[in-house]
C-alpha cells in the first residue's frame, strides 16, 4: 500500500509537470480520521430499502427507489423518498401509519446502494462523473481523471461537499503541499456527490466562486445555502 500511493503521487506530478519533493506514503489512520463533516446518508434513485413493521409484519416490505423517486408501499401508496434519510423516511412512515395501525414501531434501512459517484472539474485532463468504489482519496480522485493539466492552480483546489444541513460547503485543498509530502491530512477521503474542481485562475473569493460555480454548472434550486471549511 505504502508502495502504490508513493507511485500515484509521482505518475500524479509527471502528469502536472511538477517536481516531486520527499512523497511520503498516506496515512491510512490520517485519511481514515477525515476531520470533515460527513453528512447522513440521504437516499437515492436504486437504492433497496427494507421497510419493517415489528408489531404488524404482514405490512414488511422491501422495495427498489424508482427513478422517480417514490417507492410504494402497502395501505399509504406511494411515497416521495428521494433525498431522505432513513431516520426521516422512518418518522414520516410512522405518521402515514399512526391512522391506520395501533402501534407504528417502524425500522427502515438500506439493504442495496446505488452506484456512489464523485465529479472533478476544471483543469484535468478527463473531467466527469466517476465511481466511488471503496476509499478513494482527493489525489487518487484526479488520478482517475487522467491527471491535471500544466494550467492547473494545485495549491488551490476546491472540494466541494454536503453539508450537515445538505448545504454545499467548499473545503480549500493545497495539491502540491498533499504530493510533497508537507500535509498528507488534506488528501481526504471522498464522500457520494463528491465535487473536486482545479481551478485556472486563482480563486481570490472563494464565497463569490461558490456562488458563481453552483448556480451556473450545479443542479442546485436557487436559495441554497453553503459554508466554507477549513483545510
Amino acid at each position: 500500500m505504502r508502495v502504490f500511493a508513493m507511485m500515484l503521487a509521482v505518475l500524479l506530478l509527471v502528469s502536472c509537470g511538477t517536481m516531486v519533493v520527499n512523497p511520503v506514503p498516506v496515512s491510512d489512520s490520517r485519511v481514515r480520521a477525515n476531520a470533515f463533516p460527513q453528512p447522513a446518508y440521504r437516499i437515492q434513485a436504486g437504492d433497496d430499502l427494507d421497510v419493517r413493521f415489528f408489531y404488524n409484519p404482514e405490512l414488511n416490505d422491501r422495495v427498489i427507489v424508482r427513478p422517480d423517486g417514490c417507492i410504494t408501499l402497502q395501505l399509504v401508496g406511494d411515497l416521495t423518498v428521494l433525498d431522505m434519510t432513513p431516520s426521516t423516511l422512518t418518522s414520516l412512515l410512522r405518521e402515514r401509519y399512526e391512522p391506520i395501525v395501533q402501534r407504528t414501531a417502524i425500522t427502515v434501512s438500506v439493504r442495496g446502494f446505488a452506484a456512489q459517484r464523485f465529479y472533478v472539474d476544471g483543469e484535468v485532463n478527463k473531467p466527469g462523473l466517476f465511481p466511488l468504489t471503496g476509499q478513494v482519496t482527493v489525489i487518487q480522485g484526479i488520478a482517475l481523471a487522467g491527471g491535471c493539466k500544466d494550467t492547473a492552480r494545485l495549491n488551490e483546489i476546491i472540494l466541494i461537499r454536503r453539508g450537515q444541513n445538505n448545504e454545499p460547503m467548499a473545503i480549500p485543498i493545497n495539491l502540491e503541499e498533499i504530493v510533497n509530502g508537507k500535509n498528507m491530512g488534506q488528501d481526504i477521503l471522498l464522500l457520494p456527490s463528491d465535487i473536486v474542481f482545479l481551478p485556472k485562475s486563482p480563486i481570490a473569493n472563494v464565497n463569490k466562486w461558490m456562488t458563481m460555480y453552483i448556480k451556473n454548472n450545479l443542479p442546485i434550486s436557487p436559495g441554497f445555502g453553503y459554508y466554507v471549511a477549513a483545510p
